[in-house]
């Protein structure tokens, strides 16, 4: 039994508004509920000041966001959670997921040493595939795969690499 501990960068930045509203229409939010999360979502601009107000350099234009939640908003964890409900599914047949605002963990299960390294390397493919498909992407750095054993398994020597990358193996998180 092994899992993975993954880590996005910049979760709740990375909200793409496109993809959370068909989601949300995929879960039935509609009507008057739909148009004021396409609100709340829309025409929000954001700029780029460096040093602050008194700095010799100009800021940036105003620009409108495509992408991410309001920091520090309530609704940020419940918008990012429907953004990522779906991601279960996508390795159901694998592995087990749990999944808690962004954190992901990802379980796998198997008797079979090969069943499992193949079970592993399957997992990472598909949520590296379902995380790039949702525009998020995977902080390698801070992913990490640990075993869990009991005292009479010995540790199996596992590396997980996936696009190019490989997942570091912990003893505990």
């Amino acid at each position: 039994m092994g899992g993975i501990f993954s880590d996005l960068q910049k979760a709740f930045d990375c909200i793409n508004h496109d993809i959370l509203l068909e989601k949300m229409k995929f879960y039935g939010i509609t009507g008057t509920a739909y148009k004021l999360m396409q609100s709340y979502l829309g025409n929000r601009y954001q700029r780029t000041v460096i040093n602050g107000k008194n700095s010799n350099k100009l800021p940036s234009s105003w620009k409108i966001t495509k992408h991410g939640v309001p920091p520090g908003s309530v609704l940020g964890p419940l918008l990012f959670l429907i953004y990522i409900n779906d991601l279960p599914a996508s390795i159901s047949k694998i592995a087990k997921s749990i999944i808690f605002a962004d954190d992901t963990s990802i379980i796998v299960t198997n008797d079979n040493k090969i069943d499992f390294r193949h079970a592993l390397h399957l997992a990472m493919i598909e949520i590296s595939n379902w995380f790039q498909c949702n525009r998020l992407t995977l902080n390698y750095d801070k992913t990490h795969f640990l075993q869990f054993l009991t005292k009479k398994q010995n540790e199996m020597q596992q590396q997980t690499v996936t696009s190019n990358s490989v997942i570091t193996n912990i003893n505990c998180t």
